[in-house]
């Protein structure tokens, strides 16, 4: 994907206290991600001369940092239709059907929801826009991606947020930073399940064997992550759960479940697809409105993927059914 070089030159304010340069960057300014300084491309200088993103700094230091931004030049605009939940001036809340990739990549330059929203919004959908350690997205090439406050990988299907403007970028990324939006999922998890309520409170971290892949490990390393969730009805061999999610680590569901030996029907990296699709589904989303406050909360229908292995598969005469729980809302309520 093209770049752009990008200069930005500050001096450390006299009130400021002595504390990292990428930390006083990121404190003092939005143009310039804390995951765009970690990259080997950006060069940090201190009072002219070249430093690591550890260094510190102190009141009347000069700042200078050459970072790239990604830009969307030769992204075409295609007319790809989208389940719209809900719109307004601020935001687009959609039903992402499985199978769509979120933005373009390399090799993947077409068939994207970007490529929908630009020709939706036209060529000015693009506006800079800041990386969110909270959005199930993890990597620094996640940055400056048009209106995308959080990512759903190509297989999970469901609700999805995209900002119309920076200010409302800005505002939703804070919201899944604070934790005050909510997200319930519900998926196929294999086997049999002792209880009908559980939490999964385990770091999570690449693993060091695939580093497209992630892994449970020690509360010392990785990153925290919490999952809870409902058993609401119990087949032979799996079960239909629904999961809320605390944080929003990359695969963090996946992860979670397999640590606990029950892995999702149909995923191909975690567990074993055996001719299914991924059974994972983003049911809901609550945030609040940039402009307004007023809460917003979509639903998602249950796909029908998920109808149809479930309406084709018998239930025990002594399975369990979580009474008053069953996912069946449509649209926005």
């Amino acid at each position: 994907m093209p770049t752009k070089e990008r200069i930005l030159e500050m001096v450390v304010e006299n009130d400021s206290e002595a504390m990292r340069l990428d930390i006083y960057i990121a404190t003092k300014q939005q143009s310039v991600s804390r995951s765009q300084l970690s990259e080997e491309k950006t060069h940090l200088f201190l009072n002219g001369k070249e430093v690591k993103k550890s260094k510190l700094v102190k009141a009347g230091d000069c700042i200078k940092v050459i970072y790239y931004e990604d830009f969307f030049e030769g992204i075409i605009a295609q007319d790809i239709p989208l389940d719209v939940l809900y719109e307004d001036q601020d935001l687009l809340i959609i039903n992402k059907k499985q199978g769509m990739v979120v933005h373009p990549a390399a090799g993947n330059y077409e068939d994207t929801l970007v490529n929908a929203l630009l020709f939706r919004y036209g060529q000015d959908f693009s506006p800079s826009l800041e990386d969110d350690e909270e959005t199930e997205v993890e990597s620094p090439d996640m940055a400056l991606r048009p209106g995308i406050v959080h990512r759903l990988d190509k297989d999970t299907s469901g609700v999805l947020v995209i900002a119309r403007n920076r200010q409302s970028h800005r505002n939703l990324s804070q919201q899944f930073k604070d934790r005050t939006t909510h997200k319930v999922y519900i998926a196929l998890a294999k086997g049999n399940f002792k209880g009908t309520e559980g939490s999964i409170r385990a770091n999570l971290k690449r693993d060091s064997n695939d580093r497209k892949k992630f892994t449970t490990c020690s509360d010392t390393e990785g990153r925290d992550a919490r999952t809870d969730y409902t058993v609401l009805r119990q087949y032979r061999d799996f079960a239909l759960v629904r999961i809320t999610l605390f944080t929003g680590r990359t695969h963090q569901i996946r992860v979670h479940f397999k640590s606990i030996g029950h892995p999702l029907v149909g995923d191909p990296v975690y567990g074993k697809p055996e001719g299914l699709t991924l059974m994972l589904h983003a049911l809901v989303l609550v945030v609040f409105s940039p402009s307004s406050g007023k809460q917003i909360r979509c639903v998602a229908p249950m796909p029908e993927r998920f109808r149809k292995v479930l309406c084709s598969t018998p239930r025990p005469a002594n399975a369990r059914v979580r009474s008053g729980s069953f996912p069946i809302a449509t649209g926005r309520d």
